[in-house]
């Protein structure tokens, strides 16, 4: 289907094709689990052409200066909310046409087949989702959602596309690169005169339902991700190096648990000492052939 086309590699690092040892390793591995538990990263989007952050060469860290908006500059700066929304709404056009990939497509095939129990995503890309998972917790979010600081309403993303386009009807703005969470690179001077709706309800400050940097998972939402993991009997890491805290507090609680853990990541994780599986392969690529 036009949904599992070729993969984009512009935005995956380079690594050897799957070895069919490890192959039949991670094949052992998913069948001798029962309740499987999924947490899966950016490296699982890049092959949808989504970039990371830490990927070595590739990533936006090793290729701009730019670093992801922080929590606490958005919520106490007009400026810095102008800028994040300006370089957003260019953005958003393509970021919200990306497409699940087959690594996507192959953990709802798990679901649906009743192997995987719960899958956690670190991603706010929404790409799960279009590809049909429903036993799915996103742990950070999603920015195809917005919701208002003041009075808690959410309206979706593409309705706040309609309000900027109707607010800034002769903006326009060239954009520099994409960054992984949907922005692009553009000047303080491109920003300056672009208008950021408030909420239609209460004229409070509207934010995407994501969690910056700096910020924390609710409890709520950590406490119902350990209640599913307590009844899972294995972890799969799929495209993550687990660097962010939020994620890696999971895998601390298998380990605690003793629950087996593979990892699917080119490159090394935080996890890799105290795996059961470590495997350097592309998600799309090794994930079929299980």
């Amino acid at each position: 289907s036009a949904s599992r086309t070729s993969p984009n590699l512009a935005f995956v690092p380079k690594c050897l094709p799957p070895d069919p040892i490890e192959v039949e390793k991670l094949q052992h591995f998913v069948s001798d689990s029962k309740r499987l538990f999924v947490i899966t990263g950016a490296g699982i989007s890049t092959e949808s052409g989504i970039p990371d952050y830490r990927s070595e060469g590739i990533g936006l860290y090793a290729r701009a200066d730019r670093r992801p908006m922080q929590h606490a500059e958005f919520i106490r700066s007009a400026s810095a909310r102008q800028r994040y929304w300006a370089r957003n709404f260019v953005g958003w056009p393509q970021f919200s046409s990306y497409q699940p990939n087959t690594a996507h497509w192959v953990l709802r095939d798990w679901e649906k087949l009743g192997k995987l129990h719960w899958l956690v995503t670190q991603n706010v890309d929404a790409l799960h989702t279009k590809a049909g998972s429903q036993r799915l917790t996103e742990l950070h979010g999603c920015t195809h959602r917005v919701f208002c600081l003041a009075c808690g309403d959410q309206i979706l993303r593409s309705e706040l596309q309609e309000q900027f386009e109707a607010l800034n009807p002769t903006w326009k703005a060239e954009a520099f690169g994409v960054a992984p969470d949907g922005d692009v690179f553009l000047t303080d001077e491109q920003v300056c005169n672009f208008q950021v709706p408030a909420c239609c309800k209460c004229g409070g400050i509207l934010k995407p339902d994501v969690t910056f940097f700096g910020d924390t998972v609710c409890p709520e939402k950590v406490n119902f991700v350990h209640q599913r993991l307590a009844e899972s009997d294995s972890m799969l890491v799929a495209g993550s190096s687990m660097q962010v805290y939020s994620g890696y507090r999971f895998a601390l609680a298998a380990r605690e648990k003793q629950m087996p853990i593979a990892i699917l990541n080119i490159g090394p994780t935080r996890l890799d000492h105290f795996a059961s599986l470590k495997l350097n392969a592309r998600c799309g690529e090794l994930l079929p052939l299980i």
